[in-house]
């Protein structure tokens, strides 16, 4: 079984107007290199939410850090914090990036980087993250979890967060990826289908910029046929036994059925049940 460790730790980093701020970093141990992934916690604070997240990245061969944005507004349990923060507003935008870059720049610096640093965000941090992505060039792709208030209603430009990050997006600097739900209702399907209008009248290549820093790396896309991904010979772990990994869409059943039993195919899903004794004592 492979040796795994990691380290996990409470630092101090440069924020917004230099101000020192909390975050928690974690990695793997080792010399690496590592991918960096920069994390925005959500609406109700830096909690232990986001400190698990951080071990999570870190577990999968990342180099994390989730720093404080409510670090100015004191300290005690997660819910007493976000309820003051709520109360003061929440945190402007021009703090928020401040102190987002201070975390990107903390990555970037560390000797173990790979010099790849994506940043990710879920509720109100996935509206920050977007935003920052439209603000700054200083990170490799963006990741959105339902970030509400990307569309703000014309009486909701309060002076912390005075423009909608929507307006912003011909400014977007990376690879997007964005993920919703069809019953949330901030965003609701009708403001998440705006942001896609938004992506595509400024040429944004609506979902055709794959990335990845895993085992294997986006190699090429043949819409409809399929989708081939190559060894990444400079993975933290290694390289990978297989040279390429060929995805192919077979929508039915029978025909898979029968790509994999003449070899067509190494793996396939959902095998029909009426073909299940085709495969019996098959090796």
């Amino acid at each position: 079984m492979t040796y795994e460790s990691m380290i996990a730790e409470t630092i101090k980093i440069k924020g917004y107007n230099g101000d020192p701020i909390n975050a928690y970093a974690a990695r793997p141990m080792g010399a690496g290199p590592f991918p960096g992934v920069v994390l925005i916690h959500h609406l109700p604070g830096w909690d232990e939410t986001y400190r698990e997240f951080t071990r999570r990245f870190a577990h999968h061969g990342y180099a994390a850090i989730s720093h404080n944005l409510y670090d100015r507004i004191g300290y005690g349990p997660s819910d007493d914090v976000a309820a003051k923060a709520r109360a003061q507003g929440g945190v402007s935008d021009n703090q928020m990036v401040g102190d987002t870059e201070g975390a990107v720049q903390w990555l970037r610096s560390q000797p173990w980087s790979n010099e790849k640093v994506g940043l990710i965000g879920s509720c109100s941090g996935g509206r920050q993250a977007f935003l920052y992505a439209c603000k700054r060039d200083d990170i490799d792709c963006v990741v959105d979890l339902w970030g509400g208030r990307v569309v703000q209603d014309e009486d909701d430009r309060p002076e912390k967060q005075p423009v909608q990050p929507i307006d912003m997006t011909a400014e977007l600097s990376c690879p997007l990826l964005g993920i919703f739900g069809n019953d949330d209702r901030a965003p609701n399907v009708e403001q998440v289908n705006q942001h896609e209008e938004q992506l595509k009248k400024y040429g944004k290549d609506f979902g055709r910029n794959p990335v990845g820093t895993g085992a294997f790396k986006f190699d090429t896309w043949k819409s409809n046929e399929a989708v081939i991904v190559s060894r990444n010979d400079g993975h933290w772990e290694g390289k990978a036994g297989t040279e390429a990994v060929i995805f192919r869409p077979i929508t039915d059943g029978n025909t898979r059925v029968a790509e994999m039993l003449s070899g067509g195919i190494d793996m396939m899903v959902e095998v029909p049940p009426t073909s299940l004794a085709k495969f019996s004592g098959n090796n």
